[in-house]
This record gives structure tokens, sequence and C-alpha cells, in this order.
């Protein structure tokens, strides 16, 4: 059972009992295991950094039992705070049609308005001001398995919105999208897929329709499960433009940048020798990785069950089952990063063979993955 400890008396009991025997005994013992380079996860490392790799598997480990330690905002409302700047993207049904329409029909999902986020370094440009003269725009869809983190500036995911403004010259806004989240038992069900996806699709439409940027000035941006959804907005628009130039969907974007996307949500990765098992030990997100990935897919997928992943293209794209015919021609020119010793390795993998495969050799150019 997941989140059995998640009620108070027993919440505040567990989390304080984890802080004394993490800071006392945990700490000192992980420092002691990681001073032989040949004792830490990757030799590679520095004893820092395989120090906090260990403390955060024992933070996901902790709140499985537990849920999330802290709240973070969601699509409810737009949290303020010092230089957020927030704003409501209208619901979009008169984009929806075809077999999105017909899954989030039996879902029981409809559009909704959201909220979402503009992340700059002008603190005097207002939210959602017109596009400037060349400038470019990242439109950011966060990760957390679809069950947690936020678009929000504060989110720990906003570093990598943040690092982009510093280091790029002609991106000098972010736009994220306060997307719902999916929860299952023991929670109330609520907002499986593809519930993301109208969201995704309503962002895109905002900064397209009711900004005023071209298509071709902006750059989708995903990670994990972020990356997940970025690939499904791209697909969606690329097809409809085809079958249903009536919709009026924006063009596809100049670029797509995934971040260690989560692209298998279905079996065809797993198993022995894979980079799921072999590398867990590596990853902050520990060994009960599995289990999260269980919640997390039960909570996604609702009603469609687990089955749905091993055969819908929008959830798992680069599935190396025969039920899943994913195919990327028309799809923008990508970049795809992710770490060498990282569990999704072999799934990332094959999305970069896919890709390649469908958008020819030249847009390989363009798809590497990098080693960190």
């Amino acid at each position: 059972m997941v989140y059995e400890l998640r009620e108070q008396p027993w919440f505040g009991l567990y989390v304080s009992y984890q802080i004394v025997t993490t800071t006392l005994f945990r700490l000192p013992y992980w420092y002691l295991l990681s001073y032989p380079r040949s004792w830490r996860p990757r030799a590679s490392w520095t004893i820092q950094r395989s120090v906090l790799v260990r403390l955060f598997r024992h933070l996901f480990d902790v709140t499985q039992k537990t849920g999330p330690l802290t709240s973070f905002p969601t699509h409810r409302a737009i949290r303020p705070g010092p230089g957020v700047k927030g704003v409501w993207v209208e619901a979009t049904p008169h984009l929806i049609t075809g077999v999105l329409l017909s899954m989030a029909t039996a879902a029981n999902v409809s559009c909704a308005y959201i909220p979402g986020y503009w992340i700059d370094n002008d603190e005097t440009l207002p939210a959602g001001a017109p596009p400037r003269p060349g400038e470019k725009i990242l439109y950011r869809l966060h990760g957390g398995g679809y069950i947690q983190l936020s678009a929000h500036p504060t989110d720990p995911t906003a570093n990598i919105a943040h690092g982009i403004l510093k280091h790029s010259l002609s991106i000098t806004r972010i736009f994220s999208i306060e997307y719902r989240l999916s929860t299952s038992e023991p929670y109330k069900p609520e907002h499986p897929f593809p519930a993301a996806l109208l969201d995704a699709i309503a962002g895109y439409n905002y900064l397209v329709n009711e900004i005023g940027f071209d298509s071709s000035d902006i750059i989708i941006q995903g990670d994990s499960a972020g990356g997940n959804l970025a690939l499904a907005l791209i697909r969606y628009i690329r097809d409809h433009q085809q079958h249903h130039p009536d919709l009026r969907l924006p063009r596809l974007p100049a670029g797509l940048l995934l971040l260690s996307p989560w692209t298998d949500l279905g079996r065809s990765h797993e198993g022995p020798n894979t980079s799921l098992s072999n590398f867990y030990s590596c990853d902050y997100t520990s060994a009960r990785v599995v289990q999260r990935f269980s919640y997390s897919k039960r909570a996604f997928l609702g009603p469609f069950g687990f089955g749905f992943a091993e055969r819908c293209v929008y959830i798992s794209p680069a599935s190396l089952s025969s039920w899943v015919g994913a195919r990327f021609e028309g799809f923008p020119r990508t970049l795809i990063c992710s770490g060498g010793a990282e569990p999704l390795l072999d799934s990332i993998r094959s999305l970069l063979w896919k890709m390649e495969r469908d958008m020819g050799l030249g847009a390989g150019e363009g798809q590497r993955m990098g080693r960190h």
C-alpha cells in the first residue's frame, strides 16, 4: 500500500523519526560509504553527489509511506509571490476532436480554465506582454510523473527554466502551464489521461492565438513526464492539422527539447539487464522506482488501466510493443538529453532510434543524448 502513513499523528511521528535518524546516523554513514571511489554509485561522482543521491533516494522512500512532504501549487489557484507572473488560460474545447475527444469522454475529463506562469529576467515586463521583434519563447511542461510538482517559478523543476534564460541569448521568456495532476487511491481519483494533454493544448493555443507568438518562434520543452506530454502535444497538432484543418490548430513549433523524457508507460523496456533494473541504484528515485511508477501510471491511466499504456501512441511513443506503431514524420527538430546511467535510458534510446528512422538521418544531427 502507498501513503499508509499520510494521516496525523502517524505522519508527524514518522517524519520526525526519519529526520533524527538521518541526521545522526544515515548521513555520517553515507559519507563513510562514499569515501572510497569504488563504493560510490558511479566512480566519476564526487562524495557530495553520492551522498545527495542517497539522501534523495531515502526521501523518495519516505514519501512512498507519507505522500508529499510539502504542498505545491496546483491548477486550482495562482499562488502569488515576489516576482510571480501568473495568468489564467482559457479552456479550448473547440480544438479537441477525433480520438482525443473520445478518450476524454471515456475518462469523464473535460477542458478546464487553468493557470500558467511567465518566467523572465525583466521585472518591469508584464505577464503576457506581446512578443518583441525576433523574440523566441520556451513553452515548458514540467515533470513529476503526472502526480506532483508544478509550473510555478519556485518549483524545483523551474531551475531548468532559469538555467535556459541564463545561458540563452535568443530565449528571453518562458511560459509554463499548470496542467492538472492525476490522483488515485487512497486519494480521490481525479484528472486521468488526457486531462494534462487538454491543458497543454490550451497553453499552446494561448501563446499563439492570444499573446501573438508565431509558432516558428516557440520551442516546447518537457522533462520526464513533461517530455511525454510534449510528445503527445506535438503528435496531436501534427495529426489534426492534416486531417482536421477546420479546427484551426496552431502550427507546429520550431523545436522540441526533451530532458530525460518518460516515453514508455508500458512494459516493453522492463526486465533483467535493462536500464530500469541496472541503474536504479544510481538514480534518486531509489529502488522503489517501480512502485512509484506504478502509482503514477495507475493515477494517470485512470479508467483505461495498465493495458492501455501498451497500445496508445500518445502515452508510450517509444514502446517496442507491436501494438504501438508510433511514427514521427513531420515532428520538429528535436534535442534529447539523457543521463548515461538513469533508469529511463533504454526507452529514451528507443525514442531516439524511432525519431531518426522517421525524420531522416539529417534530423539526427539535432537529436543527441548527453551523458552526465
